[in-house]
Parts: structure tokens; C-alpha cells; sequence
């Protein structure tokens, strides 16, 4: 007899799911016993060895998916394969992001378009796209936030104000797709340092500034879906921060 897997039979949904948070996030969905998609944008060889591993722990449980968010074009195929290929979606995680600088002074559209396209607007409209499937399943998005969101991190105005606009959105989701879909937010602090990386300095300090005086993982995070996914049918249009009390 195997044991109960809390996500059996579901079919989840990951975008940015081959690299950093995405990662956990798709892994522990996956351990939970869901099926899932791995969405990419020009990760192929992660997306391939991620998909590779889940499949080598249960036959068929996993494929890739390769698109750029920000063309709308592109979105419903995405959404395709997940109901072409398991029958069904249960959960949509918006994880995929952009993030770099914007110092005000120097900000241009392109840099505009490009953070808010990807943080903001394509989480809203591969929503929108995905709701039909969702309904169906009496299922649930999550979306990535950022403590970012609700207090400005200093040089990052752009990606600020778009995960604020996250922020509402995923509230305003949660009102406007219920009682059929859930619609929830994450939003870490210190759990992976930036790629283009970060001095010890300031490092030091960051940490300094939790409450719990400690960097957090990406498995903290991906707890926090697990919990949304599994164990949360009554809560919708909340944030849940996990930031060991950074934004305390």
C-alpha cells in the first residue's frame, strides 16, 4: 500500500520552475504527489534534468513547457499542455519573475515593460486563461509577492511597484474568481541572494534584521505552497510572508 499523497491526481502548473524557487516549489508539488509542468523560459537542460528526476520517481509525472510570459500570444498553449496532458489543472504557481535594478533617473520603458511584464502582467493574464481549467478543479493560484512589495527595496522601483501591483491583484483575483478558485500570495524575504550577487556587508546586515536572525531556504517557501495547496480549502486573497520577521 503506498501512503496518501495529499496532492494525488492534481496537476500543477510552475512557471519559472526550473531554476531557484521555482525549483523547490515544483519539487516539494511534486513530492505531494501532484503531476506537474515545468514551465521554462530558456532554462532547457534545468527544465530537462528536473523533469528527468520527477519522472524517474513516478513514471509520466512530469513534462517541460518552454515560452516567454510577456508574449500573451503564447499563454493558452501553455495552459494546453497541462489539460491535453494530465486532463486537468488544480494549481497554478506564478513564480516566473525578472529582477534587476532601476534607479530613478534612468529608468526606460523597455525596463517598464519588461518587469512589469513579467511580474504583473503575465501573472494576471495567464490567470485569466487558466481560470476556466481552475474552475473546474475548484482550484487555486499562487502567486509569487515579495515583501518588496509593501516596502520599497532601495534602487528597484520598478520591481517594487509591480509586485505591489502583484499584491492587489492577487486579492482582487481572490474576490473576483471565488467561491470556484482560491487565490493566494507568497512573499519571501532572505531565502536565495540575488544572482548578480550581493557583498558580505550588506548580506550581514540583512540577516541583522530579521527577527529570527537567520536566512531563510527555498524550501521555506515551497512549504508555504504545500500548505496552500493541501491543507488551506478556507483561506483565499491572503499573503503569507515568510521572511523570519524581516518586515517586522
Amino acid at each position: 500500500m503506498h501512503a496518501h499523497l495529499p496532492l494525488d491526481g492534481f496537476c500543477v502548473l510552475v512557471t519559472g520552475a526550473a531554476r531557484r524557487l521555482g525549483v523547490a516549489i515544483a519539487r516539494r508539488l511534486h513530492a505531494a504527489g501532484a503531476a506537474v509542468v515545468v514551465h521554462h523560459r530558456r532554462s532547457a537542460a534545468e527544465a530537462a534534468a528536473l523533469v528527468a528526476e520527477m519522472n524517474a520517481a513516478r513514471r509520466g509525472s512530469a513534462t517541460s513547457a518552454a515560452c516567454d510570459l510577456r508574449d500573451l500570444d503564447a499563454l493558452p498553449a501553455l495552459v494546453d499542455t497541462a489539460v491535453q496532458r494530465y486532463g486537468r489543472l488544480d494549481v497554478l504557481v506564478n513564480n516566473a519573475s525578472t529582477f534587476y535594478p532601476t534607479p530613478v533617473g534612468s529608468i526606460t520603458p523597455a525596463q517598464w515593460d519588461d518587469l512589469v511584464g513579467s511580474n504583473l502582467r503575465a501573472p494576471l493574464f495567464l490567470s485569466q486563461i487558466a481560470a476556466p481549467a481552475l474552475r473546474s478543479a475548484r482550484g487555486l493560484i499562487i502567486n509569487m509577492v515579495d515583501i518588496h512589495g509593501a516596502r520599497p527595496l532601495r534602487r528597484h522601483t520598478v520591481y517594487s511597484t509591480a509586485k505591489a501591483g502583484l499584491a492587489m491583484l492577487t486579492r482582487s483575483l481572490a474576490r473576483e474568481l471565488g467561491p470556484e478558485i482560491r487565490v493566494n500570495g507568497i512573499a519571501p524575504g532572505p531565502v536565495l541572494w540575488p544572482e548578480s550577487g550581493l557583498p558580505e556587508s550588506l548580506k550581514t546586515e540583512i540577516i541583522g534584521k530579521t527577527a529570527l536572525q537567520r536566512m531563510g531556504t527555498p524550501e521555506d517557501v515551497a512549504r508555504a505552497a504545500l500548505y496552500l495547496a493541501a491543507d488551506a480549502p478556507y483561506v483565499t486573497g491572503q499573503i503569507i510572508v515568510v521572511d523570519g520577521g524581516r518586515s517586522l
